[in-house]
């Protein structure tokens, strides 16, 4: 087993997501996990004050950032990664099945230009792949069911897990987004369970559960087979999915999606200025009661107040 990575967390409580520095102690190569670029909806104002955080600490740790790795092409956010390849010159990586994301919203958004082979990212990893960050190995396991794409970057004794798992009181991902999969999540959530108990898991997002005051983003393998109230080891993959079926019907549409899906499948690109000097991002509208904008799956195109981006 590699040896163990040191991790620095940086939580973004506007979109609730926490993005990582991922460093190896003996060459001081790092990686950053799911980076967030901030992005005022009413406005349409980027900032790139959270990854500056980022930067200023690899910087402050005497780290280079060599890789920007995505766990999945996030609906909550808009990826910093484009930012933080301009600053370092890191490659940019993903799963190989964001192919799949991209065939599935090129046409919601009427992107004709996006190449859906994945071209736009540094790096596609598939299942098994092993990779060095440094003198790290970095393994990625495909854990697919909240969307197609998911991927879990697993570092020593420790993994990525992006939005398939949240803290033990908060549960699991929705798999309601287009390409997503219930009975798949279950089964991708039991194989990242199957790790050694002492695993420690990271995670992409937290919500604080009711009666729980701080946010939190690590626990293990163990705790989670334990407590987890959505998918503990007591759990049935029927029961797993009649579950996340019911309570994914009841969820709102994240505020972010619309911009952040057709970001982020670009690998964070914006998409190039109009005539004018200005750059426009895709809104698709509808009748409320129409038909949906992907497949029956989405269930507003016009974003909702709440953001439930993961629940």
């Amino acid at each position: 087993m590699t040896a163990s990575p040191i991790i620095q967390a940086f939580f973004d409580e506007p979109t609730n997501t926490i993005t990582y520095l991922v460093s190896d102690p003996v060459t001081c190569d790092a990686a950053v996990i799911d980076p967030v670029l901030d992005f005022d909806m009413a406005s349409g104002e980027v900032d790139s004050s959270s990854a500056d955080r980022v930067l200023a600490a690899a910087t402050q740790g005497g780290w280079r950032i060599v890789m920007v790795l995505e766990t999945h092409a996030h609906a909550d956010h808009l990826s910093a990664a484009p930012y933080i390849r301009t600053k370092t010159g890191a490659a940019i990586g993903i799963g190989e099945h964001i192919r799949d994301v991209q065939k599935i919203f090129r046409p919601v958004f009427a992107l004709d230009d996006l190449r859906t082979d994945g071209s736009d990212f540094d790096r596609l990893f598939a299942d098994g792949e092993r990779f060095a960050l440094g003198s790290l190995e970095v393994e990625v396991l495909h854990t697919p069911g909240h969307t197609p794409a998911d991927i879990t970057y697993r570092i020593g004794d420790a993994a990525f897990v992006g939005d398939t798992l949240f803290m033990p009181d908060y549960g699991t991902a929705r798999a309601d987004f287009p390409g997503g999969d219930a009975r798949q999540l279950y089964r991708s959530i039991r194989r990242l369970l199957s790790l050694p108990g002492e695993t420690r898991l990271f995670l992409c997002h937290d919500y604080k559960a009711p009666g729980r005051d701080a946010y939190a983003w690590e626990t293990t393998v163990d705790e989670q087979r334990r407590a987890n109230v959505h998918v503990h080891d007591d759990v049935s993959e029927d029961a797993f999915v009649a579950m996340r079926d019911a309570r994914d019907a009841t969820l709102s549409v994240p505020k972010l999606l619309l911009p952040s899906i057709q970001v982020n499948i670009r690998a964070g690109k914006l998409p190039e200025a109009d005539t004018n000097g200005v750059r426009y991002l895709r809104i698709p509208v509808k009748m409320k009661g129409g038909t949906s904008i992907a497949q029956g799956e989405i269930h507003a195109a016009l974003i909702d107040s709440a953001s439930d981006a993961g629940r």
